[in-house]
């Protein structure tokens, strides 16, 4: 999908790139798949703030999205490619042959008119979800399930895909866009193709404001500010961070420390992503 330049009018446009949007076929949703959507401003059930610079943004409805997969009597065919406010993807409105619709995350070269399947109606083609047991190695997948039938997890931005490598036993062996492998059990299901929206990385929002709009606040460096509110704050004029490594706001390592406490599931990664590691 090409990304749009836009001309120097203002200094808020210049530099700024937008989509295209050349794949989209439809510009409503499907009233039925969705939900409203009620705004917390990053704030707990006892309204303090938990995730920061998190305000404001264009209203949304939620799309319903058929993570699981789990129609196995039937194929269905592609009735629009739609634009999702709520992730980085594009999605795809499919109608199964008893006229149930779905939503289902729309993989690269997915289009109108095509058909999907899943389970045993399943083919080796750009849109099917197989177990991952049926799937030849070396494809390349996305929406992937780490636990059978809870629904994909991993996989699910635009542009992403993973690899499988290999299969021993009941898990197969993955390797995720981070560069991480992982081992998946074999009754896991995942989809066939690369998630399309492959440009998503090449836009350049321009101005503060086209953050405000998709929801994010400003964001204050932790060095502009006083040593109360921060620990690199504070100094004479612009100031190292001085102290043995960065930290949060609250005192903690922060940029490349490790942070993983899942000893339960250690023994899946068989190779840490990143270099190094």
């Amino acid at each position: 999908m090409p990304v749009k330049v836009y001309k120097p009018t203002s200094p808020g446009r210049r530099g700024m790139t937008g989509h295209s949007f050349e794949e989209i076929t439809k510009s409503k949703p499907q009233r039925s798949l969705t939900e409203a959507i009620r705004k917390k401003g990053g704030r707990n059930n006892t309204g303090r703030i938990t995730v920061r610079h998190r305000g404001g943004g264009h209203k949304r409805r939620y799309r319903i999205i058929d993570f699981k997969r789990n129609k196995f009597d039937s194929r269905a065919e592609v009735l629009s490619i739609e634009y999702d406010p709520n992730r980085s993807a594009r999605i795809a409105l499919v109608q199964y042959a008893d006229g149930e619709r779905r939503y289902i995350i729309a993989p690269l070269g997915l289009k109108v008119g095509d058909t999907v399947g899943s389970g045993e109606k399943a083919e080796l083609r750009v849109g099917d979800a197989m177990y991952i047991r049926d799937i030849p190695l070396g494809t390349m997948i996305h929406n992937i399930e780490l636990q059978p039938g809870k629904g994909a997890q991993l996989v699910r931005s635009a542009g992403a895909s993973a690899q499988l490598l290999a299969k021993e036993g009941i898990y197969a062996q993955v390797r995720l866009p981070s560069g991480e492998m992982r081992l998946i059990h074999e009754l896991c299901m995942a989809t066939i193709g690369q998630v399309g929206n492959t440009d998503h990385g090449n836009i350049k929002l321009g101005k503060a404001g086209r953050s405000r709009w998709m929801g994010w606040r400003p964001t204050v460096r932790g060095s502009a500010m006083d040593p109360a509110s921060h620990p690199h704050g504070g100094g004479e004029g612009r100031s190292p961070i001085g102290m043995p490594g960065p930290k949060t706001p609250w005192g903690k390592p922060a940029m490349g420390y490790r942070t993983r406490r899942n000893k339960r599931t250690d023994r899946f990664i068989v190779r840490r992503r990143g270099k190094g590691r």
